[in-house]
């Protein structure tokens, strides 16, 4: 189901290549510090959600360097091209934001590319705002947002 998702033209065009990223997401099964779920609707699973302590990712995220310790990281797809641009990536963040909050997270950050227009409205949209532009560890250019649980979504 992920490698029909991440073949998607729609993934493939922020997420990167299928197979380089399939990989990724399958070595993360046994990551301890990456928690991935599968959100459905109405028994169909459509989003794929995963989340990572910032400060504690091995790779580093310099870009949220000044959120405090617990930050959590979230990254998200919409995957079935029938279920994009409906409200449902919105709605599967918000809960999940607030679901890491609830278990503790001080905040709950996102880092979409800043060209990428639809996911920056969906992120706004789940209650998720502006923080800065920012280099991310790779050092490409980075829209950070967090999210504010005060926003109704």
């Amino acid at each position: 189901m992920m490698a029909q998702w991440l073949a998607t033209d729609h993934a493939r065009q922020w997420w990167g290549e299928t197979d380089e990223q399939l990989a990724l997401v399958t070595a993360d099964l046994d990551e301890p510090l990456m928690d991935q779920m599968i959100a459905s609707c109405d028994n169909r699973p459509f989003g794929y959600l995963q989340s990572y302590p910032v400060h504690q990712w091995p790779a580093g995220a310099p870009h949220f360097a000044d959120f405090p310790a617990g930050t959590m990281g979230v990254d998200c797809l919409v995957g079935p091209v029938d279920m994009v641009g409906k409200g449902h990536g919105s709605a599967m963040l918000a809960l999940y934001a607030r679901h890491l909050l609830g278990k503790g997270a001080p905040e709950a950050v996102i880092d979409p590319d800043p060209d990428n227009e639809r996911a920056v409205r969906a992120y706004r949209r789940a209650g998720f705002r502006d923080v800065a532009l920012r280099l991310d560890g790779d050092g490409d250019m980075t829209l950070v947002m967090r999210f504010d649980p005060f926003i109704l979504a």
